[in-house]
């Protein structure tokens, strides 16, 4: 953990000089910058010298290109993990970068030692997807009407692709290696998220809701990603009978 290299995009230079000396003194190694075309030479930087970044702590507010923006374009099978930060916080703009693939979302102000918490918990679970990748043949794993690539971050129901952000497609890797009983939806936060999160953190249930959208032929009458009122989620690889086809 102590070599990661972190990328820190944000056009106050007191938040960066205030963060990047922080983030220095517990061991990260910090690049910084302060728009758009600076992340995208620090990411380029790092590929050449053969050390790229391993997170981006990016601010939605910048000048020209903003952070949804660049989250936007940036490629989720290829990108490092991204954590954002926001002065507003504004609800929409936390749901939207969670809907395009923010691994984390932050608003200002904030106690530092929140943020190296949480830049911490993202690059393990990242390092487990990794590990959980390099263990997965190339073939992947069928389970029920789904089939799951863990190298390449592909995911396919009923042998055609699904276009999954790295956030959906976490979860229903999650959801794939638990089937068939009910989790609850604080397993889930503690397992995608790892960190002490409000009581009220409903980022998970944003993601439930995008995942269902893309994987349910009828999201209001879902067969695979079922909600069991009080206790959590249910999910049913094969797909749960429905009316029509339970009856004799």
């Amino acid at each position: 953990m102590g070599e990661s290299r972190i990328l820190l995009v944000d056009d106050d230079p007191g938040i960066q000089t205030l963060l990047a000396r922080y983030l220095r003194e517990q061991g990260f190694a910090v690049e910084v910058a302060a728009d758009a075309r600076g992340l995208d030479e620090k990411l380029a930087d790092g590929l050449a010298q053969s050390h790229p970044v391993d997170l981006i702590v990016l601010d939605l507010m910048l000048p020209g290109e903003d952070g949804l923006s660049i989250l936007r374009r940036l490629d989720p099978a290829t990108r490092p993990p991204v954590i954002m930060l926001s002065a507003q916080g504004d609800e929409v703009d936390r749901i939207v970068g969670l809907e395009l693939g923010a691994d984390d979302y932050l608003p200002k102000p904030f106690n530092p030692r929140e943020l190296v918490a949480r830049i911490k918990a993202v690059l393990r679970r990242r390092a487990a997807d990794t590990a959980l990748g390099s263990a997965v043949p190339e073939s992947g794993t069928r389970i029920g009407d789904f089939w799951l690539d863990t190298a390449q971050h592909q995911a396919f129901l009923r042998d055609k692709p699904l276009d999954l952000t790295h956030g959906e497609w976490q979860l229903l890797a999650f959801f794939l290696s638990k089937p068939n009983r009910v989790i609850h939806r604080d397993l889930i936060m503690d397992a995608l998220k790892g960190y002490e999160r409000g009581a009220f953190d409903r980022s998970i249930d944003v993601r439930v809701t995008r995942l269902r959208r893309k994987i349910e032929d009828n999201p209001a009458e879902p067969r695979y990603l079922i909600t069991v009122w009080g206790e959590g989620y249910l999910f049913v690889p094969k797909g749960r009978a429905t009316p029509a086809e339970a009856a004799p």
